[in-house]
């Protein structure tokens, strides 16, 4: 579906700029999990784990396809600014990825700021991803990162954190407009933020509330763990594919981050998804954008290894 005039205006009507996320969190956080929320409960698996440190269970739901079999697994992570969404709240997103890769799906419900504020969220992800491949519940190689938004960038700096840490590898990653950078306001180098950052519900505002509530102190900002386009070296990272929306804020980043993976020697792939707007992964499969993606996240997960 095309972004009409009158679509447009609507979209923009429902921007709420002025929206303050810092003193409605709750409120946010409430809205965003109801509004996701699968009314019809679908079959899976709930695995808890007790991962990492202080004797925290790190709660994980895995999805079957329906001919359900051992094979690959697809470790998710979920949007929501780090500060809302959790594994009930995508539940129906998790489903519908597992039955049109005919993939296992494992959601990893982190912890969220600004409760649990950077890096908590990270390594909890971080954990999750050792259990699965260094303890050999599946080979490395079964294993495919996938995050949407701020699940794409636990993704890509759960990657570097892998490579630095030497304790497992990552063999590929699928980053859905997942955001990279580190600055969301006019001063941003990228024009998305300015060009899309006010008329298409996710707004250049939000994002910097989101990181704002993220961050435990200031200097966080400046590690490539909490924005990983600001990584020094990329070199040896994961074969990835990175898919952008055409009217989100956060598109050129992420577009960005794909062109210095291959600077560094790295596969990469990038595909932008005309007419569709930040949260899009989250629709039903029959829009024609979800179509597109799954067929697009398909052929990877098929014909890279």
């Amino acid at each position: 579906m095309a972004i009409n005039k009158v679509f447009r205006a609507a979209l923009k009507a429902l921007s709420y700029n002025e929206y303050d996320i810092k003193k409605n969190l709750y409120l946010h956080r409430n809205f965003v999990n109801l509004r996701r929320r699968h009314i019809l409960k679908p079959l899976y698996k709930t695995l808890d784990y007790k991962i990492g440190s202080k004797n925290y269970s790190i709660p994980v739901r895995v999805f079957s396809p329906e001919n359900e079999r051992e094979g690959p697994v697809l470790l998710f992570f979920h949007g929501g600014g780090w500060v809302a969404g959790n594994i009930d709240s995508y539940n129906k997103v998790c489903t519908n990825m597992a039955r049109l890769t005919n993939h296992k799906v494992v959601s990893v419900d982190y912890r969220l700021a600004p409760e649990n504020p950077f890096p908590v969220g990270l390594e909890d992800c971080y954990a999750v991803a050792k259990a699965f491949i260094t303890n050999r519940i599946i080979n490395e190689k079964g294993v495919t990162l996938i995050g949407d938004s701020a699940g794409g960038n636990l993704a890509a700096a759960l990657s570097l954190l892998a490579r630095d840490r030497k304790e497992f590898r990552v063999n590929k990653q699928i980053l859905i407009y997942p955001a990279t950078y580190n600055v969301h306001t006019d001063n941003s180098p990228f024009k998305s933020v300015t060009e899309n950052g006010t008329d298409y519900l996710l707004t250049s505002k939000r994002v910097s509330d989101y990181m704002d509530l993220y961050k435990s102190k200031n200097d966080d900002i400046y590690s490539p763990y909490f924005a990983p386009l600001l990584a020094e070296d990329l070199s040896e990272q994961p074969k990835t594919l990175i898919i952008t929306a055409e009217f989100c804020p956060l598109r050129d980043e992420g577009e960005e981050y794909g062109r210095k993976l291959r600077e560094a020697g790295n596969y990469a792939e990038i595909y932008r998804i005309k007419d569709s707007l930040h949260g899009f992964f989250a629709l039903p499969p029959r829009f024609p954008q979800v179509k597109l993606c799954y067929e697009i996240i398909n052929r990877f997960l098929c014909e890279v290894n």
